[in-house]
């Protein structure tokens, strides 16, 4: 992650429901500001902020005894709209962010920026994440096909409306699925084969340890890597720690 940046001040009583929305805040340098978590979130500098549940299932009421002047949500885990709900019932200020490619990445950065007042310190994250993106791309003859598997049982991978999608084309790569519609997909494994994978990625969304060996015990004859979920699973800073285990992962393929 970038170097963390003096927030301004008056600091204002956040609060953030899910990891992605944690890194942000920690890449402008606000982890300081945050009052309430969830129990996901692992972004550096949040030991004095309150505990209030996993992100699918948030203490309503532990999250309004902290007085969040404004609550971060996400709708990129899938049944936080459930949450944000009530949340809102609750009568507290929220923002819901829901990115799905990486410029919709980057816009929310900049929004987090601009309603926390480091607009600056935003514009210079997204800088710095692009430039670094741009350094890790590697022109291919043929772009290797790539499947990232957020979970096994059932096999569920990344669509095309994917921030994955995009990620992959910056790096000279594509996601196998590109052609699938969806955010993500259950597939078999006779549809995972007929994807063509030159690359399968583990990156187990909530998985305490990631278990490689199952993918390849599949009998695939594909390279498997595994990535952690902070570096693929989560819309913010913290996806060019995935770029650089995915470019360094391609540059091994033994592709003609």
């Amino acid at each position: 992650m970038l170097p963390l940046a003096s927030p301004p001040t008056p600091p204002l009583r956040l609060a953030s429901l899910v990891a992605s929305n944690s890194d942000i805040l920690a890449a402008l340098g606000l982890s300081g500001w945050v009052v309430a978590v969830d129990h996901h979130s692992d972004a550096p500098g949040l030991e004095g902020a309150r505990r209030v549940g996993l992100d699918l299932d948030i203490d309503v009421q532990a999250l309004a005894q902290t007085r969040p002047e404004l609550v971060l949500a996400s709708l990129s885990v899938p049944g936080q709209d459930r949450v944000v709900a009530a949340v809102q019932a609750a009568g507290l200020p929220t923002l819901v962010l829901d990115p799905v490619t990486l410029p919709e990445m980057f816009a929310d950065i900049r929004r987090v920026g601009e309603v926390t007042g480091t607009a600056e310190r935003a514009e210079q994250v997204v800088e710095e994440f692009g430039r670094e993106l741009r350094s890790l791309r590697t022109d291919f003859s043929h772009p290797p096909r790539v499947l990232v598997e957020w979970w096994p049982r059932p096999i569920i991978a990344a669509a095309r409306e994917s921030w994955v999608t995009d990620l992959l084309a910056a790096l000279g790569a594509k996601n196998a699925l590109a052609e699938r519609a969806g955010r993500s997909t259950p597939l078999t494994l006779d549809e995972v084969r007929a994807t063509r994978p030159d690359l399968i990625v583990c990156s187990w969304c909530g998985a305490k340890r990631l278990r490689p060996e199952v993918i390849e015990a599949r009998g695939l004859g594909v390279p498997v890597v595994a990535i952690h979920e902070s570096g693929l699973g989560r819309p913010g800073p913290r996806l060019i720690e995935g770029a650089r285990q995915l470019a360094a992962a391609l540059k091994t393929l033994p592709l003609t």
